[in-house]
């Protein structure tokens, strides 16, 4: 393994949109709402996210996931697939967890809700598709919430993979004990890079969902051809205002990451929330002339962030619209875990 870090100036550059959501965030929605055309109310806004999404199945999914009073729902668990020759996928149906496969074992990022699930599920299902469970050497937990590390300590136990989380969520869970949880273990920092074998995972944290909410990009191959993936480690907005804005300036600052990197792959843990079940089904199937339905190209990946963005703004909008902005409390206030995304 090797942690790399980046650059003084794109630490900067992030530490900047740590502080984006308090004040320059709410700001630039307001200069925006401003601007001829542009939204002026929540319902615009959400209006827009539509006009944005379009017949595209997969940006009308996340438009749904994001609007006020929306449950993620819990379809019947998929049988596993490698949705791409490095990349396979086990679940419950609510919950995902993504098995990267490299030269040098696996790194798992999440581990579903419990021991239960990574003994009958993720063990079991990974055997499925080709993959040795005994190879996990990392478990990336993308944020702090029980159906993503529940069975991350099992994983630890059985195989001695090390567990990875930010400091923000392994303090999460210090405050707040939960039953399953894992031992604090290795701590992701912004940008990190963790390599393993022929593959080099970069760990953005993009706060909202949880204070240290984290979402990977990573290289793909599908028939040999290389891709570069995202994963958004956490889609439920939190209940404070103020930590809507810390996930809108996530939001925003992923997108150029994104953008930098070329992705053109997007996947969600939580595969009801951006049409990742009904994909998987398609690529069983066998997809029209022999295309990956996970590979979206970048602009459509673009568009996928662009409707986050105004959804996260009409919610913003939706709370002040009520005149009652809810304020921050010392610790975030999360959606329930398992109403979440």
């Amino acid at each position: 393994m090797s942690f790399e870090q980046s650059g003084m100036s794109r630490r900067a550059l992030l530490a900047a949109a740590a502080v984006l959501p308090l004040s320059a965030v709410a700001g630039r929605a307001e200069a925006s709402a401003g601007r001829a055309g542009a939204p002026t109310t929540a319902q615009a806004y959400y209006d827009r996210a539509a006009k944005v999404a379009g017949r595209d199945p997969i940006l009308q999914n996340i438009v749904k996931a994001l609007t006020p009073g929306v449950s993620v729902p819990s379809p019947k668990a998929p049988k596993p697939l490698r949705i791409f020759d490095n990349v396979a996928v086990v679940s419950t149906g609510f919950v995902s967890a993504t098995a990267l496969l490299t030269s040098k074992g696996v790194i798992l990022i999440d581990a579903l809700g419990s021991p239960a699930e990574a003994e009958e599920v993720i063990v079991p299902d990974l055997r499925a598709v080709g993959v040795d469970p005994a190879q996990i050497k990392y478990v990336v937990v993308a944020h702090g919430h029980s159906d993503h590390f529940g069975g991350a300590q099992y994983l630890a136990d059985r195989y001695k993979a090390r567990v990875m989380m930010t400091a923000a969520d392994w303090d999460l869970l210090a405050a707040d004990p939960q039953p399953d949880a894992p031992k604090r273990d290795l701590v992701i920092t912004d940008g990190q890079r963790l390599t393993l074998g022929d593959m080099t995972v970069t760990l953005h944290r993009t706060p909202g969902h949880t204070p240290g909410n984290v979402s990977p990009i990573f290289p793909v191959r599908w028939k040999g051809r290389r891709h570069t993936a995202m994963l958004w480690g956490g889609t439920q907005p939190p209940a404070a205002t103020a930590d809507k804005r810390t996930y809108l300036a996530s939001v925003l600052s992923f997108a150029a990451q994104m953008k930098r990197a070329g992705v053109d792959v997007e996947l969600n843990n939580h595969g009801a929330c951006d049409q990742g079940l009904v994909r998987m089904e398609e690529l069983r199937n066998g997809p029209a002339k022999g295309a990956n339905p996970f590979v979206i190209g970048s602009a459509r990946a673009q568009r996928f962030m662009q409707v986050m963005e105004l959804m996260m703004r009409g919610r913003i909008a939706t709370d002040l619209e009520a005149n009652k902005p809810t304020t921050r409390p010392a610790a975030m206030t999360l959606a329930p875990a398992h109403t979440c995304c």
